[in-house]
């Protein structure tokens, strides 16, 4: 049999909604890689770099000889990092050899969008780039040091504006959790300050967790102390009492969350935080999950 048309490099990692979509990988690992809590990209052979161009062109035709998708993710860690030309090549060729490509996506840094202009953004949206992650984490910026983040609130606030401005979708994720119990009021209050002067399109939660350890994250955050599951909970009511969003899609539905949410904000938010409250009243009661069913 023929090999699939797409060299991958393991592992591949993609958000939960892309599980349908084609991966391509126009990048290896992530351009920063600094951040304390995550592990995703610190394998040797996930040391970053940009792919060949005329590799990914070239697998880009051969898919469009062989596939029929409506949907491709660009992998891995922060696509937008490519310079604005090399993504307006991919995304034509995309156009091109996959006419029924309907929606390409891919995870976005803050820090990728400083040297972008939103007509250079609009330009990529016009050539198919409809939505983008962003992993702004926290709006605080003690925490976002303490985890070497490498941004700020207002580097994060500045990216999701622009991105606004330019017509391109944005998910964004908070981390329940990340500032530990030193932390928490203010991590939750700021992320929400944060989500009410962007009003992203989309918003989920999950749990910051440590699969290898939290020894890594602990040199940067040595006074750390995990929030157990009702401080978590606590956490995240605060974060969403404190946000006015407008129409914003929220999930915390994420295998690593305690307890699933789906709703719309502002619309479902009192009834999200009813939700909420029942479980801290009453957790033997609620649809809790437990350990053994949370994960990465």
């Amino acid at each position: 049999m023929d090999t699939f048309p797409i060299r991958y490099i393991e592992p591949v990692f993609r958000p939960p909604s892309e599980a349908n979509s084609l991966i391509l990988p126009v990048t290896n690992g992530c351009s920063w890689n600094n951040c304390r809590f995550c592990e995703m990209y610190t394998q040797p052979q996930k040391k970053f770099r940009a792919r060949d161009e005329a590799e990914v062109l070239d697998e880009i035709r051969r898919c469009g000889e062989r596939l029929i998708v409506q949907r491709v993710f660009l992998a891995d860690g922060d696509a937008l990092v490519l310079p604005t030309h090399r993504l307006l090549t991919i995304l034509r060729h995309l156009r091109e050899h996959m006419p029924e490509v309907e929606r390409v996506a891919s995870y976005c840094l803050p820090r990728n969008l400083r040297k972008k202009s939103v007509d250079e953004l609009k330009e990529l949206a016009d050539a198919g780039l409809k939505l983008v992650y962003v992993g702004a984490e926290s709006g605080d910026d003690e925490v976002l040091a303490r985890v070497n983040k490498g941004e700020t609130y207002e580097s994060t606030r500045s990216a999701l504006v622009k991105l606004q401005q330019a017509g391109i979708t944005r998910s964004v994720m908070i981390l329940n959790g990340l500032g530990g119990e030193a932390l928490s009021k203010q991590h939750a209050q700021n992320s929400a300050r944060l989500m009410n002067q962007t009003q992203p399109e989309y918003l989920s939660t999950l749990v910051v967790s440590f699969p290898d350890g939290d020894g890594r994250f602990r040199e940067g955050f040595t006074d750390f102390e995990p929030l157990d599951q009702q401080s978590l909970l606590a956490e995240l009511e605060m974060l969403l009492e404190s946000l006015e969003l407008k129409s914003t899609v929220f999930r915390s539905d994420h295998a690593s969350n305690y307890l699933a949410l789906k709703g719309v904000l502002g619309q479902d938010k009192a009834g999200l935080l009813a939700y909420i409250r029942r479980a801290i009243e009453n957790p033997q009661g609620s649809p809790l999950r437990q350990e053994w069913q949370r994960g990465l």
